[in-house]
């Protein structure tokens, strides 16, 4: 089949030298850049046992905050639900009892908030969204683990721990 344009290209291969034969400067340009490599500083960190530094914006694990009296400032409103484009959180509202005064700022709260990190796109849009300033990203690095549903984050590891009063 002939090409369109009726261009050809020729290629011309000329016979290879005795040294080009078995590859000498080849196996020798190898060896130069592998060697040049062994005096460079590593590209790589070695994760666990050494942690890089972040910049000041960035986004870290979520944490959902408490007041200065030690309650929950997530009042169930669904906003960060709503602003989340992977639909990582969700959430179900309920309403509080008397006996809960102590534990939520609201008469409605969060019973149960759950976020998929393996869905979530860090954009922090959920912590912008949220009129309470009650969710924050500012955790560690999400840790590495086998189960999917080890990556459904819910109350127990989201809310900070209460302040301690002396």
């Amino acid at each position: 089949m002939e090409s369109l344009s009726n261009k050809k290209k020729v290629l011309v291969s000329k016979p290879l030298n005795f040294a080009e034969r078995i590859y000498l400067p080849a196996i020798a340009s190898g060896m130069k850049t592998t060697i040049g490599h062994f005096f460079k500083k590593p590209a790589t960190i070695k994760y666990p046992e050494q942690e890089r530094e972040f910049s000041i914006n960035w986004r870290g694990m979520h944490s959902l905050k408490r007041d200065e009296q030690g309650r929950e400032r997530c009042t169930a409103c669904g906003l960060c639900a709503l602003s989340c484009p992977a639909e990582a959180i969700t959430m179900i509202a309920a309403e509080r009892k008397n006996e809960e005064k102590h534990l939520y700022r609201e008469e409605k709260y969060a019973s149960v908030y759950e976020i998929n990190m393996l869905r979530c796109i860090f954009c922090g849009l959920c912590e912008e969204a949220c009129p309470k300033e009650a969710i924050y990203l500012d955790g560690p690095i999400v840790p590495a683990d086998y189960l999917r549903k080890d990556f459904i984050y819910g109350k127990d590891k989201l809310v900070e721990a209460p302040l301690e009063v002396k």
